[in-house]
């Protein structure tokens, strides 16, 4: 019995340290999707969003020794919510906050360690998992993007729009396999965004603790 519970032990010690956290306060960039509006972020040890009938998203890289991350964790919380929308329709799918996964081919990844994000949307290799806080769909719904090329991104629904504050996990492998229906690549940037300009509402919203394992 003993030794079972020491072995539970050391698995639980393992488990943690493998666990990397992403930091706020530096690395990030904002994107802007619109020439006329953008949000306001704040960085530090959590990510703070305000958007006011504006879209944008902050993005940063993943170091090399997190591509191959198969899960993550993070905090969020929203203190003011843009309404339901259908997250499949382009023009029309505003969502309080998503944090974005974006992979390449393992055998690509070093040749984009200094592309922008710009240019990682922009190539066919690229695959993204957006996890969204809004819309009005089912939890765990796999929504395909209304942008980009077909069969480049996907929406995973993981909260209606509404206000409050929530824990995630979430299994890179098995949703990417859902979504793409093949194994993941390389795990080589992330991104967050507010998007609030369809239903010119405001979006007051943060995200904390992200870890990836």
């Amino acid at each position: 019995m003993r030794s079972l519970t020491v072995a539970a032990v050391l698995l639980a010690q393992i488990s943690v340290a493998s666990a990397a956290p992403v930091a706020f306060s530096t690395g990030w960039q904002e994107q802007r999707l619109s020439l006329f509006s953008s949000n306001d972020y704040s960085f530090g040890k959590t990510l703070g969003l305000t958007s006011e009938g504006a879209v944008s998203l902050a993005w940063t890289r993943v170091g090399q020794g997190d591509w191959g991350a198969s899960g993550a964790t993070w905090d969020w919380t929203v203190d003011q919510s843009v309404p339901a929308t259908n997250l499949a329709q382009k023009g029309g799918d505003d969502r309080n906050i998503s944090l974005y996964f974006v992979f390449v081919p393992e055998a690509e990844a070093p040749k984009l360690q200094g592309a922008n994000i710009r240019s990682l949307l922009g190539n066919s290799d690229v695959r993204i998992i957006q996890y969204a806080w809004g819309g009005n769909h089912a939890a765990g719904q796999v929504i395909a993007s209304p942008y980009g090329p077909a069969g480049q991104g996907v929406t995973i629904a993981l909260r209606q729009a509404g206000t409050g504050a929530y824990r995630e996990a979430v299994d890179l492998d098995a949703d990417y396999r859902k979504a793409f229906g093949t194994e993941r690549g390389a795990l080589v940037g992330l991104a967050v965004s507010g998007d609030s300009d369809d239903t010119k509402s405001v979006i007051r919203a943060a995200i904390g603790n992200l870890s990836l394992n």
